[in-house]
């Protein structure tokens, strides 16, 4: 059996697969309440020094956090509800939420952003999870910059390039960006200097994700109810020499010094502790549900 071969005309190179103008809706951002929530004020080039000084700003005036989830709430992600949310309502968020808001600020002050997912390394003690962070690759003049304000404590306090090996010390704060072998190849490695050793915290490729991609992670994450996010209360917020995480009704205080804290609180006294270490306030009838959803956590 003989087949006849025919000649296929030559293919023009492909253009642009996804032609998006504005793929996190910056558009949609209310920029001066933004401005005005973070306390950021002036010119603000898109320069890696105003992409450090809009990380830190964000990270000291909005907390990482999930209550909504504890009120049993849904998590939009438009830009409009998570300025509504995080900006004007003044509370904090997860992932998806922070660094969703941090793109499409980061995208309205003219920086190219994309983003990413990460495989937390925290606790799994070598075993593989699936990428359920969120976090972002920022360009700048000096190079291509990891930002990322939705780690909650042990993560970054300011943007650190893409170099290989890149160790700093933030605010006091450790923190070391490397290679690593992964599943298909070489992965970004971060890590946190804590109690003498470098301890993972996350590793990831710089395969881009977009908008549409968080939403079906941030699905898993609020709803599955193995997910870390729905048995639980917790709160986190760093800073330059302090940080404070708060799982259920444990408070603890880390210090660059070496020196921590650990307080048990009593169920109805974590939403006082929402409101005056982490800003969260919340109304008669959400404080009325927090106590009694932890309190459930703490009898499971």
């Amino acid at each position: 059996m003989t087949f006849e071969t025919h000649a296929l005309p030559a293919a023009a190179a492909p253009g642009p697969l996804f032609t998006e103008a504005d793929p996190w809706s910056a558009a949609e951002l209310d920029l001066d309440a933004y401005l005005a929530r973070t306390g950021l004020a002036g010119d603000l080039p898109p320069t890696a020094p105003t992409l450090r000084a809009v990380q830190r700003a964000h990270l000291a005036a909005i907390p990482f956090e999930n209550v909504e989830l504890v009120l049993e709430r849904p998590l939009p992600l438009d830009v409009p509800a998570l300025v509504d949310k995080m900006v004007r309502r003044r509370r904090g968020g997860y992932c998806y939420e922070q660094n969703l808001l941090l793109a499409a600020v980061l995208s309205r002050l003219g920086f190219s952003v994309t983003g990413l997912a990460a495989r937390v390394l925290v606790g799994a003690q070598g075993h593989l999870r699936p990428a359920t962070h969120a976090l972002l690759r920022v360009e700048t003049e000096q190079g291509p910059h990891l930002a990322d304000v939705g780690f909650g404590g042990g993560g970054l306090l300011e943007p650190i390039p893409f170099e290989d090996g890149r160790q700093e010390v933030q605010g006091g704060w450790g923190v070391r960006l490397d290679r690593a072998p992964g599943l298909g190849g070489p992965e970004w490695l971060l890590r946190s200097f804590t109690d003498g050793e470098w301890e993972p915290q996350y590793a990831f490729t710089t395969a881009g994700q977009a908008r549409a991609d968080y939403a079906i992670f941030s699905h898993y994450l609020a709803s599955h109810p193995r997910s870390p996010f729905r048995g639980r209360l917790t709160a986190q917020r760093i800073g330059p020499g302090v940080r404070h995480r708060l799982a259920d009704a444990t408070l603890v205080t880390d210090r660059t010094d070496g020196t921590a804290e650990r307080r048990e609180l009593a169920a109805e006294e974590v939403p006082g502790v929402l409101d005056g270490v982490f800003g969260i306030g919340l109304d008669a009838r959400e404080q009325e549900i927090v106590v009694r959803r932890v309190s459930a956590f703490l009898n499971m």
